[in-house]
């Protein structure tokens, strides 16, 4: 049986398709992909992310814990701040990528919900005893407010420091509509915004306080599938799509949130491979006319199968087809011409600069 957020009476009521997803019933979309995507990149949108797993980590030695865990550095993570990760493998694989924040008294791992119940097991099975592991999955709601306006939006209904001190990947403890919350500057859409995690039985409390600018259409609620299209222009990585247990952190293009120079599960694997060159790359590519990429698509260089589509789309924002997909070595070069083959059909690509859409308002201090 699938799974429900506290929030999915209000989806229905205002007329979501809701589909399976990573094991919950959850909102595809409201009023259609275009019209919501454009609503994100033009003003503010709100998601319902309470599908997302919540891990708790505590104890004096949670730090250097996930520091051994993790690929990512630990050890200098101040309280207030966040940090994207991956976990691996004893052979690089890339078991999840997820955020880490750093709260007053503990840590919280936020992960991909279809991964939760494995990374679970998986940092149970390797925290040593003085840390405590808590799964805090079902006791957590998430909404996201993303966009340009999002500050504006939220500034109405929150009490607490200053919200535009709050940095980029900044997490704090606040009041918004009444409900005590973690507020944090983070998000997967390329624009500015704030994840809200509350207690899910302060979960009708919450959306009670956003519903009034939701019939005003000052905020639009967005499903999933614009959700993807965002993520998407912004070369974002998907677990299941762009990585899985088969990739490596290096090989996806997250090299920057590997720190080769401490121990952690993988590292000695991903060094040998760094040392002896990566022979893969994820790579984002734009078709050049018409067509959109699907993801399995075989892709070419001279009639030369070179890899495979992982995760691909039309992009509202740029009117075209992008898409990513992992290609041999000596085709990653930006500029390289590639064929997408589509049903029999050869559609002309070109390996572009991340991200897709450099027009996005997320802030970078």
């Amino acid at each position: 049986m699938l799974k429900q957020t506290p929030f999915r009476p209000y989806h229905v009521a205002l007329g979501a398709k809701m589909v399976p997803f990573a094991g919950y019933e959850m909102p595809l979309q409201y009023t259609g992909v275009v019209e919501e995507h454009s609503c994100v990149r033009t003003s503010a949108g709100l998601f319902d992310l309470s599908h997302m797993g919540e891990i708790e980590i505590r104890g004096a030695a949670a730090l250097p814990f996930l520091d051994r865990l993790l690929t990512n550095r630990f050890s200098d993570l101040q309280p207030g701040a966040a940090r994207y990760t991956a976990m691996c493998n004893a052979d690089g694989g890339i078991i999840d990528d997820l955020i880490v924040y750093h709260l007053d008294d503990h840590l919280l791992l936020v992960v991909n919900a279809a991964n939760f119940e494995k990374d679970l097991a998986w940092i149970r099975r390797h925290a040593p005893r003085e840390v405590e592991v808590r799964d805090v999955n079902d006791r957590t709601a998430l909404l996201a407010i993303q966009g340009p306006s999002a500050q504006g939006f939220l500034a109405q209904i929150y009490e607490g420091e200053d919200l535009e001190s709050l940095p980029y990947y900044g997490v704090r403890r606040a009041s918004v509509g009444g409900v005590r919350a973690r507020v944090a500057r983070t998000g997967y859409t390329g624009e500015d915004g704030f994840e809200l995690y509350v207690d899910s039985n302060d979960a009708a409390s919450l959306w009670h306080a956003v519903e009034g600018a939701i019939k005003t259409g000052a905020l639009k609620p967005i499903g999933l599938a614009a959700r993807d299209t965002l993520r998407l222009e912004m070369k974002y990585a998907l677990y299941g799509n762009d990585i899985d247990e088969t990739t490596t952190p290096l090989e996806a293009g997250l090299g920057w949130v590997v720190k080769l120079d401490k121990e952690f599960i993988g590292a000695a694997a991903l060094r040998r491979q760094k040392e002896a060159k990566v022979e893969r790359r994820l790579v984002p590519f734009e078709i050049e006319g018409r067509g959109i990429p699907r993801p399995g698509y075989p892709i070419l260089v001279g009639g030369e199968t070179v890899g495979k589509v992982c995760s691909g789309t039309f992009s509202p924002s740029l009117r075209k087809g992008i898409g990513t997909g992992y290609v041999n070595r000596p085709h990653t070069k930006i500029g390289t011409e590639l064929t997408i083959e589509v049903r029999g059909r050869e559609l002309p690509a070109r390996i572009v600069r991340a991200p897709f859409y450099k027009k996005g308002s997320v802030r970078n201090s």
